[in-house]
C-alpha cells in the first residue's frame, strides 16, 4: 500500500469530490480530498504528493491562488486544473502559473484517468501495477466491471463493495487490518465508519456463500482475512 501514487484533490462540490475520490481509490491511487483552498494548502504542507487535482472556484482560497502559493517553493509536482471555467484567458492563466493540464467540466472519469496516467508517465512516476481479474475459489471478480461471477451468473457490486473486495483480494490469505481498510476505502476511522465496514463485510460474505472453500474471517481486534482453500 505504501507504493501508491498520492493525489491531493481539491474540490468544493461534495458530490463530485466524493465521486472522483472513489474512482481514484478504485484505480489504486491514494487520495486526500479537501473542500477548500486553505484546507488544501494545509494538507499539501503536511505531506508529499505525486500529483494535485485542483478546482479553480473554491471558497477561502481559489485554485489559482493555491497553485501560485505551491509554485513559490515547488516547481515539480504535477498539477491538473478541474474547472467549469472554459475561457481562453483562464486556460492561459492556468498554464502561466504552472499547471500541467487543464480539464473543463463536465468531463469523463476515463478521460481524467488517462490524463493522470499520461502526466505520471511523462514525469517518470509510475502507478503500481494493478490486476483487473481475480479468481476467488469458484468466483471470478472483474475489478473494472465491478462484477462477481459464479458459473454464468454475475452480480454487480457497488463501488464500495468492489473496493473492499479488491483490498481483500490484493491481500488474499493475509490479514487486512481494520485501520488499513478504513483509511484506504472510507477515509475515516470513526466508530460509525467501522460499523459501516462491518455491514459491507457481511454483504460480501453472503455474495461468496455458494463456495465453501472461500471465507472472509474476522480476527477480533485485528481485521479480516479472505481465505481461499485451493
Amino acid at each position: 500500500m505504501d507504493n501508491k501514487i498520492k493525489i491531493l484533490l481539491l474540490e468544493d462540490d461534495p458530490n463530485l469530490g466524493t465521486i472522483l475520490q472513489e474512482h481514484l481509490l478504485m484505480n489504486q491511487y491514494e487520495v486526500t480530498l479537501c473542500v477548500d483552498g486553505e484546507k488544501g494548502l494545509i494538507a499539501w504542507k503536511g505531506a508529499v504528493y505525486d500529483l494535485c487535482l485542483v478546482d479553480i472556484m473554491m471558497p477561502k482560497l481559489d485554485g489559482f491562488s493555491f497553485v501560485e502559493k505551491i509554485r513559490e517553493s515547488d516547481s515539480e509536482t504535477p498539477i491538473i486544473f478541474l474547472t467549469a471555467r472554459s475561457l481562453k484567458e483562464d486556460r492561459i492563466k492556468g498554464f502561466q502559473i504552472g499547471c500541467d493540464d487543464y480539464i473543463t467540466k463536465p468531463f469523463s472519469i476515463e478521460e481524467l484517468l488517462l490524463r493522470i496516467e499520461a502526466i505520471l508517465k511523462r514525469t517518470g512516476k509510475k502507478k503500481i501495477e494493478t490486476v483487473d481479474q481475480f479468481q476467488i475459489g469458484k468466483y471470478a471478480f472483474d475489478v473494472k466491471r465491478q462484477t462477481l461471477t459464479l458459473k454464468k451468473e454475475s452480480k454487480k457490486l457497488t463501488t464500495r463493495e468492489a473496493d473492499l473486495l479488491l483490498l481483500l483480494c490484493q491481500n488474499m490469505n493475509q490479514i487486512v487490518s481494520r485501520e488499513t481498510a478504513l483509511r484506504e476505502i472510507w477515509n475515516d476511522d470513526s466508530y460509525f465508519a467501522g460499523r459501516s465496514m462491518d455491514v459491507f463485510v457481511s454483504k460480501l460474505r453472503k455474495y461468496l456463500i455458494d463456495d465453501p472453500s472461500v471465507e472472509i474471517v474476522s480476527l477480533h481486534g485485528k481485521g479480516f482475512r479472505l481465505v481461499v482453500d485451493c
